[in-house]
C-alpha cells in the first residue's frame, strides 16, 4: 500500500506538470487557444492589448500550477515516500486549497460543473482531488506514527 500510495501521487503530480506545460505552450501560442468555443483572437476583436492581457493571465496560471506541480511530485517521491508524516500534511493541504479555489469558480463565476467555459478545469480538479485523496488514503497508516512535525 505505501508503494501504491507514493506512485499513484507521483502520477498525479506527472499529470498536473504535463496539463500545466501544456497550458502555457497554449497561451504562448495559437495553437488550440479556444475558450468558450472562440479562439482568443476573435474573442479581442482586434484589440491586441486584450488579447495579450488573457494569454498573459494564463500563462501566469500556468506557471503556478506547474510550479505547484513540481512542489508536489518532489514532495510525493522524496518526504512522502521515505514516510515522512508531514509530507502527507502538506500534500493534503496543498491540494484542498488548489480545489477549493478552483471549485469557487462554480457559485462564484457561475461557470458550472461542465460548462463549456471553465467547467472542464472543475471537472479535472474533482478527477485530480479523487486521485490524490486515494493516494493519500492509501498511505494513511502513516499518520499512526507521529504528529504532522515528526518522521516516522
Amino acid at each position: 500500500m505505501k508503494t501504491a500510495s507514493w506512485v499513484l501521487l507521483a502520477l498525479a503530480g506527472v499529470a498536473t506538470l504535463v496539463i500545466s506545460l501544456v497550458s502555457a505552450a497554449r497561451a504562448y501560442g495559437t495553437y488550440n487557444d479556444h475558450i468558450g468555443g472562440a479562439s482568443v483572437s476573435e474573442l479581442s476583436a482586434g484589440r491586441p492589448e486584450v488579447e495579450t492581457a488573457v494569454r498573459a493571465r494564463r500563462a501566469t496560471a500556468a506557471a503556478y500550477s506547474a510550479g505547484f506541480a513540481t512542489l508536489f511530485l518532489l514532495i510525493s517521491v522524496g518526504p512522502y515516500r521515505r514516510g515522512e508524516v508531514w509530507a502527507w500534511w502538506a500534500l493534503l493541504v496543498g491540494m484542498l486549497v488548489v480545489s477549493v479555489l478552483i471549485l469557487l469558480r462554480i457559485p462564484l463565476l457561475g461557470t458550472g460543473l461542465t460548462g463549456s467555459v471553465g467547467g472542464g478545469t472543475a471537472v479535472a480538479s474533482l478527477i485530480q482531488l479523487l486521485m490524490v485523496g486515494a493516494g493519500l488514503a492509501l498511505g494513511a497508516g502513516r499518520l499512526r506514527h507521529g504528529r504532522p512535525g515528526d518522521s516516522a
